[in-house]
């Protein structure tokens, strides 16, 4: 696996931005890696947690070494404390993530497919949040996704940030996070429109530990997912909001959605 750290100018950004990727290599000395490059790959794309940026999942897993046994390359992107979010005050998270990204990878790096079904998106925590949201706003991009400890109900956000900073992410006019249900930014409602117009879902895992804070979030997820009908993978054992459990059930979103 080739390891990149890539830094270009992002117009849905309008400024440099850094991006960490890996890409498959073909090599034949490298020792305790699978190495080809043969063809076009598909490409995960990797969303970070609100502490952190855009070089934690190389730092805290063993992610290279995971996506060198599918021939896939992972783009891991920084947005800061956004929320994947095109916001109020500030810059356009989710066109960067969602659309302008796996444009521009798919133009610097030709090996990577463009198609939908081998494109993935994934993150933890915040970034869970994220994955779903992209997926679920480019269908068109994406047709994977996992969420790991996903924070998926942004009406519950006064216990992550101040409200002078969900203000400026999601509108001046916020008086609570409360207010945020229902709107362009609760997956759970998005959820329910695509659903009710028919609309297609990506092939979607969810995974959260039986001692983490935010578990409430994914089991309503899970449970809308079931009421509405759409087929996915939910799975909930041991495990808080840690990286020893993301390291690991990583490794079980990929076996889902790429040998199931």
């Amino acid at each position: 696996m080739a390891f990149f750290e890539m830094k270009y100018h992002s117009d849905a950004l309008g400024m440099g931005v850094s991006v960490n990727i890996v890409l498959p290599e073909s090599a034949n000395t490298m020792i305790g890696m699978q190495a080809s490059a043969k063809g076009e790959y598909k490409t995960l794309y990797l969303l970070h947690g609100l502490s952190d940026d855009h070089s934690i999942w190389m730092r805290r897993t063993s992610i290279e070494r995971y996506a060198s046994k599918y021939n896939l390359a992972v783009v891991m992107p920084g947005v800061g404390r956004s929320w994947y979010t095109d916001m109020a005050n500030g810059a356009g998270y989710l066109t960067f993530v969602g659309d302008e990204l796996p444009g521009k990878c798919q133009s610097f790096f030709r090996g990577m497919s463009d198609k939908r079904e081998d494109n993935i998106v994934a993150g933890l925590s915040m970034g869970g949040y994220g994955a779903i949201k992209v997926a679920l706003t480019y269908p068109e991009r994406f047709g994977l996704c996992a969420s790991l400890s996903g924070a998926l109900d942004v009406s519950k956000l006064d216990r992550l940030g101040s409200l002078a900073e969900l203000r400026g992410i999601f509108g001046y006019e916020l008086n609570s996070a409360e207010e945020l249900a229902g709107s362009a930014h609760d997956v759970f409602a998005i959820a329910r429109a695509r659903a009710k117009k028919g609309l297609e879902f990506p092939r979607l895992y969810m995974w959260c530990g039986s001692d983490d804070y935010l578990l409430d979030n994914s089991q309503r997820f899970h449970k809308l997912l079931e009421e509405l009908g759409i087929p996915h993978a939910y799975e909930e054992s041991e495990g808080c909001h840690a990286w020893e459990w993301w390291d690991l059930h990583i490794q079980d979103a990929l076996e889902y959605l790429l040998n199931t």
